[in-house]
């Protein structure tokens, strides 16, 4: 005894014990406990620690026996939560240094000696997230947590419950334990907006990475339901999204009769605009809601008059980013835009000022950065930097169309910088191959991360091109404040309006001569085309006529679009077609509400004479590729109007399909216009609605000239500028130079 107490007096034996720890030699610190509980029988700690060593190796039961032994004294909740502590720091321990599986076995004990420790059972539901383990274990957990916090004196730790449900909504699944777990957990909560936003946040996630809006759905609804009632702008939040996700998911009513409860609960002028442009966004998603949607739009036009001649400086953030888009539904109902770009062009002015208002510290920090590049500009710079930023860079219209550009830039005279506006952790593998890998460096910021300015300042763009526009609100934020010398507009939708911008890319076609008159953007029109591909991937069509009924020897017409550009007058006219051509189909694809849309169809057939059963309503297909390959159905593709295809019209084309379409005044009125100059096929361009019937009616009857545009489109292919990306590539390439000169000769 007196050899052992010497032992333990003349070396610092616990630091060794716990470098034995680290080491993972247990045996080796269990001796070292052994001996010093020898020496010192009565000091508890030796046994808490000989007894994770033991655990440590394996040995659960003699684990348990040293602990038990040691317990079985008096003071028992004293020395129980003095073993707590002992293995709740090495728990911790092993999750620094991600050694998740002890970690875990370390809880579940803890678990067995203090089974209604709350903390205990969140960290164990946290490391078995972090694991993907056992959707059972999760589930007893659960339980046990739920039952735990309707306990009012229980105590927990707020932080830990937050990031739980944080976390298992991101691994949420449509079980009813998970709703109720979260439910109890924001009833409970001490500060209850603080989980609600948590839970909102995650579920935009859940709709919009994972996509599954519905299910994000029911978070939202819980939240909802638990929402404090003397607060109103988290009312409004909750109902704004809610409304989004219905939408998503196409539960058409619930979306709209939810944008219009959340108009009834707002009062400022500013909210009521982007509440109603929400409520129109559910109607025209819907794409059966005609009288509506004229009736709706009329008065978001009036609202947002008042507005601009109320000039309101005070904006939020929120409100401020919605207003950008309040007009986005004009050109789908109206083509004037002599009287609908001035409003655009105010609104976003508007817009602009509230956001450097928002951000003024900020915005005066880029300016007198730019001022200084101004002062000290290299004119002989080797290569430009050219900043791309969207949230399309992925499988997306914008990203099938613009990735050609991105592999066809010349790197040694432009140094391209990519600013991906994307939430998610993992991005796609089509990003990757198209934009990371072709990209100088590439950015990915969240779509409501503002570093991005600085970013760009730092990476000293020279020219920033937006390929977003007025399609999401966040890209109209950042553009609103100028970081770059230069900042243009090119394909993601017409140009925004803000002031901000300098160039809008056009071509000869896609707007008329006088448009400079009422676009506030300078018109940088191409030689040949704003857009040009290499082509699409094509795979193996999932549908044929068999298949839908339909006679081999019929002639099909196709029209491929979502609800938003189905126009009444303009539907007219492609029944009016149908009547005409003998043993005609109409096949009609795209987002919408099925059974409204079907009611919507049968009463403009009726209406128009037609027989009701020539028209066919197709599913999504499950692949752009298949969705391509099933174009080949038809003899003959119908464009809308007001609002053209774009994406779907390059398909068209690449395929050799026949087409028609009507040209308007607007952008949105003659992409395809531009598109099919720029085949060189004009056989199908009307321009006026006569026109349009005429040309539908002779390509359907006319079945030597269909032979002779499929000929020519798929010879195109060798020749016309709409399939030469290096072509195009180029003269974007010498766009920017040009743009760079007027600058830096300024």
């Amino acid at each position: 005894m007196v050899l052992k107490q010497s032992f333990l007096n003349s070396h610092d034996w616990q630091q060794q014990a716990e470098q034995y720890l680290i080491a993972e030699n247990y045996s080796a610190a269990a001796t070292l406990y052994e001996q010093a509980i020898e020496s010192e029988p009565d000091i508890k700690s030796y046994y808490w620690n000989l007894g994770l060593m033991l655990l440590l190796q394996g040995q659960e039961t003699e684990a348990q026996m040293t602990w038990l032994m040691a317990l079985s004294e008096d003071e028992g909740e004293v020395y129980t939560a003095e073993l707590v502590k002992v293995l709740e720091t090495e728990a911790e321990r092993r999750i620094t240094i991600e050694d998740y599986r002890i970690a875990l076995a370390i809880r579940q004990h803890i678990r067995e000696i203090v089974p209604e420790d709350i903390n205990n059972l969140l960290h164990i539901v946290e490391i078995l997230l972090n694991l993907h383990d056992s959707n059972e274990d999760i589930h007893d957990l659960l339980e046990s947590i739920i039952n735990l916090l309707a306990i009012e004196t229980i105590s927990y730790d707020t932080d830990l419950l937050l990031n739980i449900v944080k976390n298992i909504l991101i691994y949420a699944t449509n079980e009813p334990l998970v709703f109720t777990f979260v439910e109890t957990s924001i009833k409970y909560f001490p500060k209850t907006v603080t989980i609600i936003e948590t839970v909102m946040v995650e579920s935009i996630a859940i709709a919009m990475f994972q996509k599954m809006p519905e299910l994000a759905s029911k978070f939202a609804e819980i939240c909802w339901q638990l929402v404090p009632v003397d607060r109103v702008i988290e009312q409004r939040e909750i109902l704004v999204t809610l409304a989004n996700f219905y939408q998503n998911c196409q539960k058409y009513t619930q979306g709209i009769e939810t944008a219009k409860k959340c108009y009834e609960i707002v009062n400022t002028l500013a909210e009521k605009i982007c509440i109603n442009a929400l409520v129109l966004r559910g109607l025209m998603t819907a794409g059966s809601y005609w009288e509506e949607v004229c009736s709706v739009l009329d008065q978001q036009v009036l609202l947002a008059k008042q507005l601009i001649q109320e000039k309101p400086n005070n904006l939020d953030i929120v409100i401020t980013a919605r207003l950008f888009t309040s007009g986005f539904f004009l050109p789908y109902i109206y083509d004037n835009p002599e009287k609908h770009r001035k409003l655009q062009n105010d609104i976003s002015s508007l817009c602009q000022a509230n956001v450097i208002q928002n951000h003024l510290e900020v915005a005066e920090r880029q300016n007198k950065l730019l001022q200084f590049r101004k002062q000290s500009i290299n004119k002989d710079k080797k290569a430009l930097n050219i900043g791309y930023i969207s949230h399309c860079l992925k499988r997306h219209s914008v990203g099938w169309l613009c990735r050609w550009l991105f592999r066809n830039h010349n790197p040694e005279k432009f140094k391209i910088h990519s600013y991906f506006l994307y939430d998610a952790d993992v991005v796609e593998q089509f990003t990757k191959n198209n934009f990371i890998d072709t990209s100088y460096k590439f950015h990915k910021f969240g779509i409501r991360d503002y570093n991005i300015w600085d970013e760009i300042q730092k990476d000293e763009i020279d020219i920033l091109v937006d390929l977003d526009s007025i399609t999401l609100d966040h890209s109209c934020q950042l553009m609103s404040i100028k970081s770059a010398p230069i900042q243009v507009t090119w394909l993601g939708w017409d140009a925004s309006g803000l002031p901000s911008i300098d160039y809008f890319i056009a071509d000869p076609y896609v707007l008329p001569e006088s448009a400079q008159d009422y676009y506030s953007e300078t018109i940088w029109r191409l030689p040949q085309t704003y857009i040009a591909v290499d082509g699409f991937e094509v795979d193996v069509p999932n549908l044929r006529r068999e298949n839908l009924d339909i006679p081999s020897d019929a002639i099909v017409y196709f029209m491929t679009q979502k609800g938003y550009k189905r126009h009444q007058e303009h539907l007219q006219l492609q029944l009016k077609i149908i009547k005409e051509v003998p043993n005609s189909y109409l096949l009609i694809k795209g987002d919408a509400d099925p059974e409204s849309s079907k009611e919507f169809f049968e009463r403009i057939a009726e209406e128009e004479g037609v027989d009701f059963s020539q028209l066919r309503f197709l599913p999504n297909a499950p692949s752009e590729a298949i969705h391509r390959a099933n174009l080949g159905l038809a003899d003959v593709v119908l464009d809308t109007y007001p609002y053209n295809g774009a994406t779907t019209t390059l398909e068209t084309l690449w395929m050799g399909i026949p087409m028609v379409t009507r040209v308007g005044q607007q952008f949105a009125a003659r992409n395809s216009y531009s598109m099919m100059m720029n085949v060189g096929v004009t056989e199908g361009i009307a321009w006026s609605e006569d026109e349009y019937v005429e040309w539908g009616v002779c390509l359907g009857k006319d079945e030597k000239l269909r032979q002779q545009i499929s000929w020519k489109l798929r010879q195109s292919r060798y020749t016309a500028p709409l399939w030469n990306a290096k072509q195009f590539t180029l003269e974007m390439e010498k766009a920017y130079q040009q743009m760079w000169q007027r600058y830096i000769d300024r």
